[in-house]
């Protein structure tokens, strides 16, 4: 049976993938950035994990607002990486799992939700920004990724409980695949940040240390928030947490933090977060 051994949380920004493609690990404005990734890399390595079940929004790329899906899972042997205007990255497509993809999608709708399902499609940096940063990908990456879209654009959103549901239901379609797999459960996106209108360039560092701790220990705490809760307290943008909230549900109730980097240099709070999953009888 598939093993979910932990969670990742991470921000998708950008930059993050433009600053990597430079080569600008050493750089003094990202290498404290990217030297916060490395336990993670290590940890996963060490791990020998088979799966990344990766939560992300698309920004426009694949999706766009005539049809935008509130949950939409990818099905496919490999999905290219976007060209999101600067040109194609120096990245293998991204390996895929069609089994496993079809067997979380199947279980996901007879656990009542209502998934769009999508093939042949590339994935922006909401997945292809962090990835490099956690995995090797020469010549090719070493476990299959699941991806699964969230709608953070286009209201009506889901609630945060909703996500917070779906990563349970996650959960259950996971442990239930009858293959003997190590799955990584990743939710992507924020922390606080709003790139437009009056408070263009906002952040509240504060927020985002009590969002990180009631995401370890009191998850449903942020389930209950709504959205213009979070919007109040992170910007605009910051709406993207309930896909790490979504990431959360897929764990067990108790969890360790094994690792977390906070790193707020440009206008998004570029944070990433490892959680080791812990069964009932061995949490603490």
């Amino acid at each position: 049976m598939a093993t979910i051994i932990g969670g990742i949380g991470t921000s998708h920004v950008p930059t993050i993938g433009v600053a990597y493609d430079k080569g600008k690990q050493s750089d003094p404005a990202w290498k404290p950035l990217f030297d916060g990734y490395r336990p993670v890399a290590d940890w996963l390595r060490e791990q020998r994990v088979d799966a990344l079940v990766f939560i992300y929004n698309d920004h426009c790329t694949t999706f766009f607002f005539d049809l935008y899906p509130t949950f939409a899972l990818g099905v496919g042997e490999r999905f290219p990486v976007a060209d999101e205007g600067a040109g194609l990255r120096k990245l293998p497509a991204i390996r895929g799992d069609v089994d496993l993809q079809c067997h979380i999608a199947e279980s996901l709708v007879n656990d009542e939700f209502d998934i769009a399902v999508f093939q042949d499609k590339p994935l922006d940096h909401g997945c292809a920004s962090p990835l490099p940063l956690l995995w090797p990908h020469e010549p090719d990456w070493p476990g299959v990724l699941v991806p699964l879209a969230v709608n953070v654009l286009q209201y009506p959103l889901p609630t945060a409980r909703r996500c917070y549901r779906l990563g349970q239901a996650l959960r259950r379609a996971i442990l239930s695949y009858p293959e003997d797999l190590r799955v990584v459960v990743v939710g992507t996106g924020g922390l606080s940040h709003q790139i437009h209108g009056e408070r263009t360039g906002y952040n509240d560092t504060d927020w985002d240390m009590t969002f990180l701790r009631w995401l370890e220990h009191e998850p449903e705490r942020l389930a209950e928030l709504k959205h213009a809760d979070y919007i109040q307290r992170g910007g605009a943008e910051s709406v993207e947490q309930i896909m790490w909230l979504a990431m959360r549900g897929a764990l067990s109730p108790r969890v360790r933090k094994l690792h977390q980097n906070y790193y707020l240099a440009t206008t998004t709070a570029m944070t990433v977060a490892l959680y080791e999953d812990l069964p009932q009888e061995a949490a603490p």
